[in-house]
């Protein structure tokens, strides 16, 4: 991973720690013997602490001084069941997602308060699940999900580059989804992968997943268009399928595709199969009269490279008869 990369990762996490400090105190990071972690930033009125769900212990802590007797603890309003050490600390057992929420500590003769925490609750993030396909050449599309749910603000970093060794480019982001991006003007037929990384951050670790391209094994083109069912004039056992290309597709007298067609008559249960072919018109023969036939198409690379579009949306039609 570059040391850019890590750089902006570690910029953007401290972001999202840091958004509701002032700067005027320092982060502050508790851990002991591995029985609880917190971590999290004050600035002088609410402090942001986060901790992992389930640990054993999360200790909070409250600033009393010698003036002060004791310290009481509330969550949200209401006094906690659990009593504060002497030292005003507040011990949290194997904690729940039912104790997230804004503490305080108040002197417990005076009633003054001596601090606020918004204590959150969550997972570190696991490395993402990528999933990438190509709609066409010579571009590549990939989207990524978590496989378990963190509780916690977490952003995604992706960037790609050509084998191991090569540049590293940032992976272009939709602006509606956080968890997509594209790859334009990838290589065919490589030697090399392209190397796909995506980070998942938040306040509590990052996990990281390369992901290797190849564009030829990932190829999926979209549905075909225009999927028309006729009747062909004095032919009542016949019908008329024609389609275009999806239009995402580019270059189709380069890179030509195949299709597959799939039909079934109203009112039955199976549906047949047509050998691939290389035309966008295909006629049906055998057909019943009088009844209606439905009929989807899908594509795939005329190579065999990848795998076949998902089904067109089905289109339908009854042969010619007498009456038409």
């Amino acid at each position: 991973m570059g040391n850019a990369f890590l750089q902006m990762l570690w910029t953007l996490v401290l972001a999202v720690l840091l958004s509701t400090s002032s700067g005027e105190d320092a982060t502050l990071l508790k851990e002991e013997r591995g029985t609880y972690s917190l971590i999290g930033t004050m600035d002088g009125s609410v402090s942001q602490h986060y901790a992992n769900l389930g640990a054993p212990q999360v200790i909070l802590f409250c600033p009393i001084s010698g003036n002060t007797s004791a310290a009481q603890w509330f969550l949200n309003g209401k006094a906690v069941p659990e009593a504060a050490r002497k030292d005003g600390s507040l011990i949290l057992r194997n904690v729940t997602l039912a104790q997230s929420g804004e503490y305080s500590c108040r002197d417990s003769e005076a009633g003054l308060p001596l601090r606020r925490i918004h204590l959150k609750l969550g997972y570190p993030p696991e490395k993402p699940d990528v999933r990438c396909w190509s709609a066409s050449y010579p571009a590549a599309s990939c989207n990524w999900a978590l496989p378990t749910e963190t509780h916690l603000p977490t952003v995604f970093f992706s960037t790609y580059r050509h084998g191991l060794e090569g540049q590293e480019y940032e992976c272009i982001l939709s602006v509606a989804e956080a968890n997509f991006c594209s790859i334009p003007n990838i290589q065919m037929f490589t030697i090399d992968p392209y190397v796909l990384n995506v980070t998942a951050a938040n306040p509590l670790g990052s996990a990281t997943r390369l992901f290797p391209i190849f564009l030829e094994q990932i190829l999926k083109p979209d549905p075909p268009e225009a999927v028309t069912v006729s009747p062909i004039r004095g032919e009542k056992k016949k019908l008329l399928l024609e389609w275009k290309p999806p239009l995402s597709w580019r270059f189709p007298e380069y890179f030509p595709l195949k299709y597959t067609i799939r039909y079934w008559r109203e009112g039955s249960h199976g549906r047949k199969s047509i050998r691939p072919t290389e035309q966008t018109s295909f006629v049906l023969t055998g057909i019943r009269s009088g009844a209606t036939y439905y009929v989807q198409v899908a594509a795939k690379d005329f190579l065999d490279n990848g795998e076949y579009s998902a089904w067109s949306s089905p289109a339908s039609g009854t042969a010619w008869s007498d009456g038409s």
